[in-house]
């Protein structure tokens, strides 16, 4: 059990001698002195040449600037040994539906391409054109049936509908059939861009459109509904973790309860798994692990906005048993995707 320097079990800290060591040996031996690499990458962008077409001046320079290459020597540098690639904001909708499909198809095939051509150092969670149902299910059937990727990647919300809305159930029946691995990434919704000047939506509205896609896949019954899906949220689950009481006060209510997969929201959460891209620090993952079990918990860096040695050095300062940052680093995602341990 983790204990701090107030003395509070399963805080999340060690004391304060104890995370200098840790930080101290991380940053004196450096990461590529640690074993050989083992760790995967659940939430790494790339950025195809088709997609870097399709949104012009609206791609940030990280996503312009991103190459194979340069992803492999991120990789390499914090011994990471496979990274599963998608799609980044703003996605692949454009108010045009054909465009959507062809891009997710291209998108979609230069991903396969890269797994083909570096074995074992990347994975694809598939595009999807949505809010094209038809289209999706389509590409659904084609990325992971030709294509063989490993999953599929949803934003958290398309034209004001967040994941939970009856608008997107065919496709998530589908990938529930399927069983399927589902990557989520959040987005900004139409109804909060550019809300506070000076400040970039990822700074505030991505953690917050994460919580309301988590809110209303939990409050309308569809995680209930599909139980197979297997559900990754980008960046601990955003702000979730901080509003968990008002998800509980929200779960007195019976019609709410009865809807939320094992009749309360802290089963229905641990149902889920969650990344520690730009969350690997104690004060976050200790909120979360307080809610949820090491084994819920997978690793993400969102390279290549942020680097993979970050992430790796700040979990080593999170005060995590050696079984537990193992299994973050490395297990659970295996868990989830048995091809990689070929």
């Amino acid at each position: 059990m983790l204990t701090c320097d107030h003395g509070a079990s399963r805080c999340g800290c060690l004391p304060r001698r104890g995370v200098l060591a840790i930080a101290g040996a991380a940053l004196a031996g450096g990461v590529r002195a640690q074993a050989a690499p083992h760790r995967i990458d659940v939430h790494h962008h790339l950025s195809p040449p088709a997609y870097l077409d399709a949104v012009g001046p609206q791609a940030s320079p990280p996503t312009r600037n991103w190459t194979p290459a340069r992803s492999l020597e991120d990789m390499d540098r914090a011994g990471v040994a496979t990274a599963m690639l998608s799609i980044t904001t703003p996605g692949l909708w454009f108010g045009d539906a054909a465009q959507a499909a062809r891009l997710a198809r291209a998108c979609n095939e230069y991903a396969a391409g890269l797994v083909q051509a570096h074995p074992g150092r990347f994975g694809s969670f598939a595009a999807l054109p949505l809010p094209d149902i038809d289209a999706s299910l389509a590409e659904i059937a084609h990325a992971l049936d030709v294509l063989k990727a490993d999953g599929v990647t949803l934003f958290t919300s398309y034209g004001g509908k967040w994941l939970g809305d009856p608008a997107f159930a065919p496709v998530l029946e589908e990938l529930n059939r399927r069983r399927a691995v589902v990557y989520t990434h959040p987005a900004s919704a139409a109804c909060c861009v550019d809300l506070v000047p000076g400040i970039p939506d990822p700074a505030i509205e991505f953690g917050t459109d994460t919580t309301r896609t988590i809110a209303q896949l939990l409050f309308s019954g569809a995680a209930a509904r599909w139980p197979e899906l297997r559900l990754i949220f980008s960046h601990a689950g955003g702000t979730m973790p901080f509003l968990i009481e008002r998800f509980e006060f929200l779960a007195r209510d019976p019609a709410m309860r009865q809807r939320l997969a094992g009749g309360a929201v802290l089963p229905a959460l641990r149902r889920f798994h969650y990344d520690t891209a730009q969350v690997s620090n104690p004060v976050a993952m200790g909120a979360l692990l307080k809610l949820v079990p090491a084994s819920q918990v997978v690793f993400g860096t969102d390279y290549p906005f942020r680097t993979s040695e970050e992430h790796v050095r700040g979990l080593a300062g999170c005060g995590l048993e050696a079984e537990a940052l193992r299994a973050i680093e490395r297990d659970n995602a295996l868990a989830m995707l048995p091809r990689l341990r070929g």
